[in-house]
């Protein structure tokens, strides 16, 4: 597998990402978990993502549980900061999201003290001695939290060697670009915003990203699953998507089909063709799909897809495709 440097770091150009292993949307029981981690190694896989939100401490512990027997120089892994998991008094209620999970339930915090609860929490979870990148977890609503505090302490845990890159993960690009010129970051996990549906990180992120050398961590390149299999009751952004999302996913898939590919292919190629993603972070939940985003990654899409893709302007013109079309 192509591999390439985060600052410091050797990464894989596909890592696993494990909210799927938290039981995201479905529970996922622990035999498919370990069994999905198992074949994302034995396919190359050297890069693992996971948060104290993924299953509110069961990616965590799912992952752990697989990576400390491995030695610890061989792989990468990243977790996140802002989220401390706490009991709630009596029944703990349904999540919308997870399910299958502990009763401990996600609480914000993106103070100084908080976030080094939480990575002190992580490491016992995961069972390791340290993590490789901290990311400050959704500070959407957070900004000035997230600066006086949480970046305060990451900064200082990179400063003493604890960890080696420091960054956020967001659902949205516009926080992230001011975090690019505001903080010293090494890199962010930037999910869902630039896919075949939603290139908005080309308007800030992106450039000053590759200004900066920051590394792009990309996930959500199924938009939720729209991109894996379109249809009426498909996710785009974790909720139902609207009936015009569909329909331009339908309208993708179509093409794929008349040039002889797959839409899961063309969405993944064309995440990796962007010379600011340094790794691209997919999520599964069994054996059988990681084994399938790894062959996605390699199957052939003609140039004439590319080529027809610009020329009826479905994506943004700025946006590298693979061959250069």
């Amino acid at each position: 597998m192509k591999r390439s440097r985060l600052g410091a770091l050797d990464v894989t150009s596909i890592g696993l990402g494990s909210a799927p292993l938290g039981g995201l949307f479905s529970p996922v029981s622990d035999a498919d978990a370990q069994a999905t981690i198992e074949r994302a190694w034995s396919l190359g896989v050297r890069f693992f993502d996971t948060a104290p939100l993924y299953g509110f401490g069961l990616a965590e512990r799912r992952l752990g549980a697989f990576l400390r027997q491995q030695r610890r120089d061989s792989y990468v892994i990243s977790t996140k900061v802002g989220r401390l998991l706490r009991a709630p008094d009596g029944a703990a209620p349904e999540d919308e999201h997870y399910k299958g999970t502990p009763r401990e339930r996600p609480v914000f915090d993106f103070s100084y003290d908080g976030v080094m609860r939480s990575v002190e929490e992580s490491l016992q979870r995961l069972g390791l001695d340290r993590v490789d990148i901290l990311l400050v977890h959704d500070p959407d609503d957070h900004y000035e939290d997230a600066v006086s505090g949480a970046f305060r302490a990451l900064q200082r845990l990179r400063e003493e060697g604890t960890v080696k890159a420091i960054g956020a993960g967001m659902n949205q690009s516009e926080m992230l670009a001011r975090f690019a010129q505001a903080l010293p970051v090494d890199c962010f996990l930037l999910a869902g915003r630039y896919t075949l549906l939603d290139q908005g990180a080309l308007d800030a992120l992106f450039p000053l990203c590759q200004a900066s050398k920051i590394g792009i961590l990309l996930g959500g390149i199924y938009n939720s699953g729209i991109l894996a299999n379109p249809r009426t009751s498909a996710k785009f952004n974790y909720q139902d998507a609207d009936a015009a999302l569909v329909a331009r996913a339908l309208e993708l898939d179509e093409l794929c089909r008349r040039h002889g590919t797959e839409l899961k292919a063309a969405a993944l190629q064309f995440c990796m063709a962007h010379p600011a993603v340094t790794v691209v972070v997919m999520g599964a939940r069994n054996a059988a799909e990681v084994a399938d985003n790894i062959a996605m990654s390699e199957k052939a899409v003609p140039p004439a897809f590319w080529q027809e893709l610009r020329t009826r302007k479905v994506v943004d013109a700025r946006a590298p495709l693979p061959g250069g079309a």
